[in-house]
């Protein structure tokens, strides 16, 4: 496969699941608004913006509804919904001849569905207040994005450019869990002298619900929310879709895949090791175990490895040197 091609596939992916996590986030805040008192605003809505790894230009003024709509609506803000849809598309028309026609036009009307004037209502209950419109639009791109996951994998060849899919959502997925268990250690499990706060249930729940695992969590321990067991929930669950080591074993899952179809096998050691490394780590952990070290080091330590893996794929499959491609 070109690497410009496994390069598209990789960020179409890695984007739409981007857009997906932050309406997602949105929407969550959003509705916590509702139950809790608005003295906890302030650290929640930080609490976003540290999840969503900062964004440029965007820093918490006071204003939950302006800041969601400058994260949902604003084009120039990397990382808004907006942006990774059209990122999303552009890197999708770069490769049009490899996806389906199906992909296409989901994704197109996805597009035109953000872009569109049409929204200028939504943009300012946005902006003014949170309203069943609002809420609304952000479940309707969560559920684009499904949509457009349904049809990848009904439509299109289970080949190398659908593998590299894969990598591209279980890279992103597992980040942005980790990333959203780090902030929240920050402020729960990193302070173990802290009292609990009244709205400390709704806490975890938000936490839950911001990575569509409320009902999962529930199914596998009922209602008990603790700590412990949210971590262990989302950190270390084989069958949970949303964990961070589902999805690294989905990662490693589609590296084998592209391993083999390359025909790298032995040029592709060093990348298995990585990838298999941490694999290994989340399989063979226990939460007791890492709750008793330092939480905070072992999911930095996770985020460390994931940017190493996706450094290592682009140096073997996009940006890799023609003697590496001619050497097999």
């Amino acid at each position: 496969m070109l690497s410009r091609v496994a390069d598209s596939l990789y960020w179409m992916s890695r984007y739409l699941e981007r857009a997906e996590h932050t309406a997602r986030l949105l929407d969550v805040n959003l509705g916590l608004m509702l139950d809790e008192p608005a003295s906890a605003a302030e650290r929640r809505w930080k609490r976003v913006l540290a999840a969503l790894g900062h964004p440029e230009d965007v820093e918490w003024e006071g204003e939950p509804y302006r800041l969601t709509h400058s994260l949902t609506f604003d084009g120039e803000i990397r990382g808004s919904i907006v942006f990774c849809i059209m990122a999303a598309r552009e890197n999708a028309r770069h490769v049009r001849e490899q996806i389906s026609t199906e992909q296409w036009h989901r994704l197109n009307r996805l597009y035109l569905q953000v872009t569109s004037k049409e929204h200028a209502t939504a943009e300012e209950a946005l902006a003014l207040s949170f309203d069943e419109q609002s809420s609304d639009f952000l479940q309707s791109v969560m559920e684009a994005v499904h949509q457009f996951q349904g049809v990848t994998d009904s439509t299109m060849s289970h080949g190398e450019g659908w593998q590299f899919i894969q990598l591209g959502r279980s890279m992103e997925r597992a980040s942005a869990t980790v990333r959203l268990l780090e902030v929240y250690h920050h402020d729960f499990w990193g302070q173990p002298e802290r009292a609990p706060e009244d709205n400390e249930y709704l806490e975890w729940i938000g936490l839950l619900r911001s990575c569509t695992a409320f009902e999962a969590y529930c199914k596998v321990y009922t209602a008990d929310l603790t700590s412990g067991r949210i971590l262990e929930f989302l950190l270390l669950d084989a069958a949970f879709p949303h964990s961070v080591r589902f999805s690294i074993d989905s990662l490693q899952d589609a590296l084998s895949a592209i391993h083999a179809e390359s025909g790298k096998r032995h040029a592709a050691d060093h990348l298995t090791r990585l990838a298999g490394r941490l694999q290994s780590s989340l399989g063979y952990s226990q939460v007791g175990e890492i709750l008793s070290a330092d939480v905070a080091s072992y999911l930095r330590g996770i985020l460390d490895q994931c940017r190493e893996i996706h450094t290592t794929v682009y140096q073997m499959y996009i940006n890799y040197e023609i003697q590496a491609a001619l050497a097999g």
